[in-house]
C-alpha cells in the first residue's frame, strides 16, 4: 500500500468516526428537546388558579406547612395561582380563626414530570438569591386537579403529607 492510500484511507476512518460522535450528539439533543417540552407540557397543566380542597396526613402529628407557621389546615380552601411562562405564581391563606391571612409570591418548577419545586420570593430579593425551598412529588395529575405529596421527616422517620388541588371555580 502506497503512503498516499494509507494517508486517504486514515482520513475515511476518521471521517466516519466524526460522523458517528456527531450522530450521537445530535441524537442526545433531540432527546433533551424531548424532554424539555414533556416537561413544558406538565407546566402548562398546572397553568391557572387552583384551590387546596384537602391534605391527607396523620392526624397524631401537628403538621405546618412551608414554614409559615400556620396549621395544616389554615391551608385546605388556600389559592394558588401558577403562571408556568415564567415560573411565578403565589399562594394565598383565606385567615380566620387562629389562620393567618396572607400572600406569598413564589418561583416553581415541575421536573421530569414528577417533581414540583418552589421557592418563597420575599419582597426586595430576586429568586436567585433565595436558595432554600421545598420538593413535592406530583402525583395523579389532570388538567383539572392534582395532588402535592411532601414527605416530612419527623423522629428518625417520615410524616407523608398530600395536598390535593382541584382548578378554581369546579365545585
Amino acid at each position: 500500500m502506497t503512503l498516499k492510500k494509507y494517508t486517504i484511507m486514515k482520513k475515511l476512518i476518521l471521517a466516519g468516526i466524526l460522523g458517528t460522535l456527531l450522530f450521537a450528539v445530535s441524537c442526545s439533543s433531540v432527546k433533551k428537546a424531548g424532554d424539555a417540552q414533556s416537561n413544558r407540557s406538565e407546566f402548562l397543566k398546572m397553568k391557572g388558579d387552583f384551590q387546596i380542597v384537602s391534605i391527607e396526613y396523620d392526624k397524631q402529628y401537628k403538621i405546618k406547612p412551608f414554614d409559615e407557621g400556620a396549621d395544616a389546615q389554615c391551608f385546605v380552601g388556600s389559592h394558588w395561582r401558577f403562571i408556568p411562562n415564567n415560573y411565578t405564581g403565589a399562594y394565598t391563606l383565606n385567615g380566620g380563626g387562629n389562620c393567618p391571612a396572607l400572600t406569598q409570591p413564589i418561583k416553581f418548577e415541575v421536573k421530569d414530570g414528577n417533581t414540583f419545586m418552589f421557592k418563597k420570593i420575599q419582597d426586595g430579593t430576586k429568586a436567585k438569591q433565595n436558595t432554600v425551598g421545598y420538593t413535592l412529588d406530583v402525583i395523579n395529575m389532570t388538567t383539572d386537579q392534582f395532588s402535592l405529596e411532601q414527605n416530612v421527616p419527623f423522629d428518625g422517620s417520615t410524616v407523608r403529607v398530600v395536598y390535593n388541588f382541584e382548578r378554581a371555580g369546579m365545585k
